[in-house]
């Protein structure tokens, strides 16, 4: 399972695995285009999700352009499944809020 879009904050709040993370930049070039993506497997809930939200710099960045005043925030958030009997010796404990 593949999911590019920032975390909605309600899931950001109610993950079991949270990470964010923020960079800026006053200049930023890339030599090459990066290619990345992330992919939940094993546990992780349908709503899981990935993806940044970025100032002054385009979902696909171009190649030997550079750009300025940069900020990226990334967030990947996933919510694991609990396909365990209910009470069972696997289920999860109740989550703290």
């Amino acid at each position: 399972m593949s999911r590019d879009e920032h975390p909605e904050p309600e899931l950001q709040r109610t993950a079991d695995i949270l990470f964010t993370a923020r960079v800026k930049a006053d200049e930023l070039c890339f030599g090459t285009a990066p290619e990345s993506r992330v992919e939940f497997t094993g546990d992780a809930g349908d709503d899981s999700a990935s993806g940044s939200t970025r100032t002054d710099l385009p979902d696909e960045v171009e190649e030997n352009i550079t750009y300025r005043d940069v900020r990226i925030d990334y967030a990947i958030a996933a919510r694991l499944r609990d396909d365990k009997p209910a009470g069972g010796p696997q289920a999860r404990p109740p989550r703290r809020r």
